[in-house]
């Protein structure tokens, strides 16, 4: 993964109490990815769940879609500054995917096609605060925006939600990812401004 699109850039505008420290509002959704997009088959696409002690828990496509939706609504922050507000999703709540699995893990790692991680804590994912996406806007998500599916944690910034999510690993020691490898910080709360390691 050596291709990176280029960052964008915006005219600051007025802000609200929403808008965590050093973030400036949009109303784009501008598109930022390490790597080239990949084109993944639906047919083929799975979403592997991986528990701690390596037993494996797969949803196809269809399978995925089957499942309980939930249409959150939530604020996305991204580490190069820009927020975009009430944005709409429709998708699996990790809460239903993690409902029946049996683990002790603390942590967790979401692998996407193309070769992405992100490491996050287990507490990040739950209480309804993470969710597997597949529509934004009404409509079946970009694949530059990271469709056919994408992790959503909106409480994070927005490196965190992974793209092209294919699955998740559960585990019981931290084990950053892509970015936290280069020097990202491992949690990234935007209201603390955690961007980078040491903030």
């Amino acid at each position: 993964m050596n291709i990176f699109s280029p960052g964008f850039h915006g005219r600051p505008r007025p802000t609200g109490d929403r808008l965590p420290p050093g973030q400036y509002r949009t109303d784009d959704f501008p598109v930022l990815s390490a790597g080239p997009t990949p084109r993944i088959d639906l047919n083929s696409w799975v979403f592997t769940l991986t528990t701690e002690t390596g037993r494996q828990h797969r949803w196809s496509w269809r399978e995925l879609l089957a499942l309980p939706q939930e249409r959150p609504r939530v604020d996305i922050h991204c580490v190069t500054r820009w927020t975009k507000l009430d944005t709409d999703w429709q998708g699996v709540s990790l809460d239903t995917l993690l409902a029946d699995i049996d683990t002790q893990a603390a942590f967790a790692v979401a692998d996407c096609y193309g070769g992405y991680t992100t490491n996050l804590p287990l507490t990040a994912l739950l209480d309804g605060k993470a969710w597997i996406v597949h529509r934004f806007d009404g409509r079946d998500l970009a694949p530059e925006h990271g469709g056919p599916a994408r992790l959503l944690v909106p409480n994070l910034y927005f490196w965190k939600s992974a793209k092209w999510v294919n699955g998740i690993r559960l585990l019981d020691r931290d084990e950053p990812g892509f970015w936290e490898t280069a020097g990202y910080h491992d949690y990234g709360d935007p209201w603390r401004e955690q961007r980078y390691q040491g903030d």
